[in-house]
């Protein structure tokens, strides 16, 4: 059986060589030249998002994904486990090959399941991404035959593999869905040029902008509104204070610009003084923004024009021991999540984002340990609970989607720390059954108490850690904050 495929492999490369590709000498050659390395993935990943808006960027980041790990499956696993040499050049035409040959294990080719990776990754993410880019990953792939350095089946099993590392990637970080429902209409004042808008921007919050800053966009599109910019000099919940009580004073809104905890802070002081909030994109991840439909500064700055709002739910974490409360807009945990966040804070700033959370999260899956608490008065060891503010749609132990932004409930999820927990549910990770994991547990409530017994424990909340406090209450206010939406 081997040796008829063989047999094939190399009929089925003869025949290649053969024939006649019209056209395709001065392309497929420079084709596979330009794909050494990934660099023409690099260059076309760069290019989606620069040309292709915010789904262009999410296909290039999963293309990028899923490329990463077939690069490593294949380079460090595949071609060390099955040693091919190359096919003969005799029968392929010299103006074919390529002037520097390769000279690594034949089986199989890492450039095919680069090329399927990027493409079947970035498919996952926009159809219309996957459309434009199949054919040129195919081409990448068929170039590989035509230029000799590859037998037919090492492709085929490359491009097998590639596809199957976006499948993976896919079930460790779903596809983004739908837009949730921002929540009921309500009424919310439309100011003309921005009139009655005091806008608060943390330029401490997020990268640095590529264009130009979102003071001066804001400025732009709203000419009325009064901006200041908060520095780390700064108190940013005084500035909020500040500008909330001018708005609350001539009747207008509150504005904020920049990331997740930002926003969370001027949730609850619009909140505590009954003000609409208009929220701009500014940070790293912008969850809350773009749950609302603002995937831009524009796109808020047309809103409070048009006065288009809606009303949302507030999570609350309250202290019993004070009655002190503070807000959460999206997720909160207690657990391995907190030591993540903190981790891939610390190293984005050297490597980039994406880059820190993966290393995060094989360093936190490495060293955390799981904590005890107890919840609604039963003890339990857990690697992590998480509430989320609504129900989210995707799984997994700390999800990032949800369809309705005013459902009235928390989304509890719990990884249990018993024995092997760490191992199942990694495994159950990778098969995609990771709801039907022992370990996991999901439930929806309207409140959750908290006790921590042991010090030492921190907790996150969009994004933000903190040291978690003796005992807590998470409940909500329903339909609670007014919000400008996309």
């Amino acid at each position: 059986m081997t040796y008829r495929w063989r047999e094939w492999d190399r009929a089925l490369l003869t025949q290649v060589a053969e024939r006649h590709w019209p056209a395709a000498e001065p392309v497929l050659p420079r084709l596979s030249r330009a794909a050494n390395h990934g660099r023409l993935w690099i260059a076309v990943g760069a290019g989606m998002a620069l040309v292709g808006g915010r789904e262009g960027r999410w296909a290039a980041v999963r293309g990028a994904g899923s490329l990463a790990l077939a690069s490593l499956t294949v380079n460090t696993v595949a071609k060390g486990a099955v040693r091919r040499a190359r096919p003969v050049l005799d029968t392929v035409p010299v103006i074919r090959r390529l002037h520097r040959q390769p000279v690594t294990s034949s089986f199989p080719s890492g450039h095919s399941a680069s090329a399927a990776a990027f493409a079947a990754g970035a498919a996952m993410e926009s159809g219309g991404w996957g459309a434009v880019l199949a054919p040129l990953a195919a081409s990448v792939a068929f170039s590989r035959v035509y230029t000799g350095v590859h037998y037919p089946s090492d492709v085929v099993v490359g491009c097998a593999l590639g596809v199957g590392a976006a499948l993976a990637v896919r079930a460790l970080v779903p596809p983004r869905q739908r837009r949730p429902e921002p929540g009921p209409a309500a009424e919310a004042p439309a100011l003309r040029d921005g009139d009655g808008l005091h806008v608060v921007v943390n330029a401490a919050s997020g990268p640095p902008p590529l264009l130009s800053p979102p003071l001066d966009r804001i400025r732009a599109a709203l000419p009325q509104a009064e901006v200041v910019e908060r520095t780390e000099d700064d108190d940013l919940a005084e500035l909020l204070e500040k500008a909330a009580r001018s708005a609350a004073e001539t009747g207008g809104a509150l504005g904020v610009c920049g990331g997740d905890g930002t926003v969370c802070l001027a949730a609850g002081i619009a909140l505590r003084h009954g003000l609409p909030l208009a929220v701009f994109p500014g940070g790293t991840r912008n969850h809350f923004a773009l749950d609302l439909g603002l995937t831009s500064v524009e796109d808020t700055a047309a809103a409070v024009l048009a006065g288009r709002a809606a009303s949302v739910d507030v999570a609350r974490r309250t202290n019993p021991a004070d009655g002190s409360w503070e807000p959460y807009l999206n997720t909160f945990s207690i657990g391995s999540y907190p030591d993540l966040v903190r981790v891939r804070e610390r190293w984005s700033r050297r490597i980039g984002s994406w880059p820190a959370s993966v290393l995060a999260a094989v360093h936190v899956l490495r060293t955390s340990r799981p904590v005890t608490v107890e919840i609604n008065g039963r003890q339990r060891s857990v690697w992590l609970l998480f509430a989320g503010n609504c129900r989210y749609s995707s799984w997994g132990p700390a999800p990032v989607r949800r369809r309705d932004l005013a459902d009235g409930v928390l989304d509890v999820r719990l990884v249990d720390g018993g024995p092997f927990a760490r191992l199942r549910l990694l495994g159950a990770a990778l098969t995609g059954v990771v709801t039907g994991s022992p370990v996991y547990t999901t439930t929806t409530v309207r409140r959750l108490r908290i006790r921590v017994p042991d010090g030492g424990v921190h907790l996150a909340f969009d994004g933000e850690v903190a040291p978690a406090p003796h005992e807590l209450l998470l409940d909500k206010v329903p339909g609670g904050l007014t919000v400008y939406r996309g």
